[in-house]
């Protein structure tokens, strides 16, 4: 060992007296002058402030389209299930599939869409109409309210066991993935 420090010593000060290199320079970091030997940090949450979130009617009786923009440089996660509330109702739509804890990475400057349908069940006795609608892409976010009236919905938003898709990397895949719930045991009203 003390012969290998004594060599590495003799060579630096035999490279800085030719080449005026100062022999106590501090070594390169190979990350630096290769970036791509770099590790790359997993994602981390979207800060919600890092988010555009929408909804929009579709077009479709009691269903609204979402999406959600990453405007930062970097990629980040926001929840696999987008947290949709009605008013100021108890719960959440349910997700379909149905889908446990996890994450859906949203690349920088990328959107995912999801789509909800309001109105599952049929029974007009226990169907509420509320004014507004909550979207968020994590849980720990306050969300983005949407007003009925902005929804075109002047006369409140319909509501009865709400389902939402998973977050889509396209809105013709969000569709696609809601009509499939209609044939998953969940009634289109």
């Amino acid at each position: 060992m003390l012969t290998r420090t004594v060599l590495a010593t003799s060579a630096a000060a035999l490279l800085a007296s030719a080449g005026g290199v100062s022999a106590t320079a501090a070594p390169t970091d190979i990350r630096a002058a290769h970036p791509a030997a770099a590790p790359h940090a997993a994602p981390k949450p979207c800060a919600e402030h890092a988010l555009t979130v929408k909804a929009a009617a579709s077009g479709q009786d009691h269903v609204l389209r979402l999406s959600v923009k990453n405007r930062s440089a970097r990629a980040c996660l926001v929840s696999r299930v987008p947290l949709v509330t009605y008013g100021d109702l108890d719960g959440a739509a349910v997700p379909f599939p149905l889908s446990g804890s996890s994450t859906y990475k949203l690349d920088a400057g990328k959107t995912a869409h999801a789509a909800v349908r309001s109105l599952t069940a049929s029974g007009d006795s226990d169907t509420r109409s509320v004014g507004y609608v909550v979207v968020a892409a994590n849980p720990e976010h306050h969300g983005k309210k949407f007003t009925a009236a902005a929804l075109s919905e002047a006369g409140g938003l319909r509501v009865w066991s709400p389902v939402t898709t998973l977050w889509q990397p396209t809105r013709a895949r969000a569709d696609e993935v809601l009509a499939e719930s209609a044939g998953a045991g969940i009634q289109k009203v």
